[in-house]
């Protein structure tokens, strides 16, 4: 591949990107307007933001940033893009979490411009420079590679995603539960959205991240009730977790990277062993999707309550349990 090849391939990609995120404002826009249900177009903006943009955006941090980063005129350039792809993930955070049409609306409403300022930047800043100084072509390979090898397995089903019912069947099965919240059964509506979600993760993980947006709406929904601690804190401070625990900070992460994540860092654990969960919001989505998937198997402390920052100590049990 040539320099201008590798050139004209970025540009391409990044005209996919910003379309593909268009397409989905626009049906969120027009879901509000309509004042229809608007979360099925929020669920698939996060999804697309998660399995799309935000996995280039890192690989961007690796590869291309690193290359430009190096150069004096486009150091802090570079840091201030590298901060954008951060806001980029909170906002789908913010959107995500999302219960309302106007609430998503502002969140996505922010999401649009700030991708397309951001994609005009590598476009007339970077990708220019590593062009003429000839490492376009070398980056854009270290890239595709870092894509590959990072990529989750397709979908069994892949070759007949388009036809599969799948997809309308879950959306029914999100309306049944919010309806089901609505009637005063919030933590049943949770569960059902979690047991959902841990169906399909592994087969579709593409519908399991729209269950996770939904599974935050509804979490939204319950009556809130304070916070306990357990005899491992003392109060709200961040005593209690060990000198052996571990620290995940998932604040910058995207929702659906989020929880990927922290499965596979408690897959990674012996029992009786835990990680110190770092988040920007109350983590009990996950609860619920640690309920349906290792029901009796995990431990959960709460190190810190908010308002900004949220600290839990999850953990493999020593001994199993009977009790979910």
């Amino acid at each position: 591949m040539t320099e201008a090849d590798a050139f004209e391939a970025m540009l391409a990609h990044h005209r996919s990107l910003t379309e593909g995120v268009d397409r989905r404002l626009a049906a969120l826009r027009n879901a509000v307007a309509a004042n229809a249900a608007f979360e099925a177009a929020a669920a698939q903006l996060v999804a697309y933001l998660a399995e799309e943009v935000l996995p280039h955006a890192q690989a961007e941090e690796q590869t291309v940033y690193q290359a430009a980063g190096q150069k004096d005129d486009l150091a802090a350039t570079v840091q201030a893009m590298t901060a954008e792809h951060r806001r980029l993930a909170e906002l789908s955070e913010k959107l995500a979490r999302a219960t309302e049409g106007q609430e998503a609306l502002v969140a996505a409403a922010t999401i649009g411009p700030l991708f397309a300022t951001h994609v005009d930047k590598e476009n007339d800043l970077l990708l220019p420079r590593l062009r003429a100084d000839n490492q376009l072509a070398g980056v854009l390979k270290q890239m595709h590679d870092l894509l590959k090898a990072t990529a989750p397995e397709p979908p069994a089903a892949a070759a007949g995603a388009a036809e599969s019912p799948l997809g309308p069947v879950l959306a029914l099965l999100l309306q049944a539960a919010k309806a089901l919240s609505g009637a005063g059964q919030g933590d049943q509506a949770c569960r059902l959205a979690a047991e959902a979600w841990a169906t399909l993760r592994g087969p579709r993980p593409d519908l399991a991240v729209r269950v996770t947006a939904a599974l935050h709406g509804l979490v939204r929904t319950l009556t809130q009730e304070p916070v306990k601690f357990s005899d491992r804190t003392a109060g709200s401070g961040p005593a209690g977790d060990g000198p052996a625990d571990g620290v995940l900070d998932v604040r910058a992460l995207a929702p659906a990277q989020r929880h990927q994540i922290i499965f596979a860092s408690y897959a990674d654990l012996v029992p009786g062993t835990g990680f110190v969960l770092v988040n920007d919001h109350d983590p009990k989505p996950l609860r619920y999707q640690f309920e349906a998937e290792h029901a009796g198997q995990f431990t959960w402390d709460y190190l810190e309550a908010g308002p900004r920052v949220w600290r839990v100590r999850i953990g493999r049990a020593a001994t199993l349990s009977t009790t979910p």
